[in-house]
């Protein structure tokens, strides 16, 4: 690994030394018998808010799919390339999860895109990313007070992104089934709390 990399690499013999030794048979087992999540989680890329460490599961629990602004598209088999619609198809089919998490999280510069415009240096793929957005979050924000726009714009987006699992054909039946749940969820990077989405409009503490 090269120098600039030695932080991963200090991590990684620090995973060696001190978590493998007891995570080892686990491993084993996955690697023999093949992942069963319960749960895939759409998360976004932000690196404050990573979904293994707040819901401290062990490996083979989480099914993962992360970008920005924890975004899901609407159902489009148009045989485009679909990075998320790919992981939701395969985790729902073959990996039969049974509960799906949309996390949003404060401070989300993908949201803030959505409302404000991306940054002049990523418009070839980030600003038609968040474009499916801003509509959502800029009615909003016409909606509250000033000082209440961030984290409601942030929320549009998570109940955005459920409404957008729904269109899925395949994931709205199993929900009817009672055999999927879908589930929002908000977390909150200075304190810690995580809220989930209990009805329309409102999310409630954890």
């Amino acid at each position: 690994m090269s120098e600039s990399s030695d932080e991963l690499a200090a991590g990684y013999r620090r995973f060696r030394s001190e978590r493998w030794p007891a995570a080892k048979a686990e491993y084993e087992a996955l690697a023999a018998h093949g992942q069963r999540p319960h749960t895939l989680v759409v998360a976004c890329s932000d690196s404050r808010a990573d979904p293994a460490l707040i819901f401290d599961t062990a490996p083979g629990q989480l099914f993962v799919v992360r970008n920005v602004a924890n975004l899901v598209p609407p159902y489009e088999p148009d045989g485009l390339l679909h990075g998320v619609s790919a992981a939701l198809e395969f985790g729902v089919k073959v990996l039969g999860v049974s509960r799906i998490v949309v996390m949003g999280h404060a401070h989300c510069g993908g949201v803030n895109a959505m409302l404000n415009g991306a940054p002049d240096n990523c418009q070839d793929f980030v600003a038609p990313w968040v474009r499916q957005g801003a509509p959502v979050v800029r009615r909003v924000a016409e909606a509250v007070e000033p000082d209440q726009v961030e984290q409601a714009a942030e929320e549009a987006v998570v109940r955005l992104s459920i409404e957008n699992l729904r269109t899925f054909p395949w994931i709205a039946e199993r929900e009817a089934a009672g055999e999927l749940t879908l589930t929002g969820l908000h977390f909150g990077i200075a304190d810690g709390i995580l809220r989930a989405l209990a009805g329309p409009g409102r999310f409630t503490a954890l």
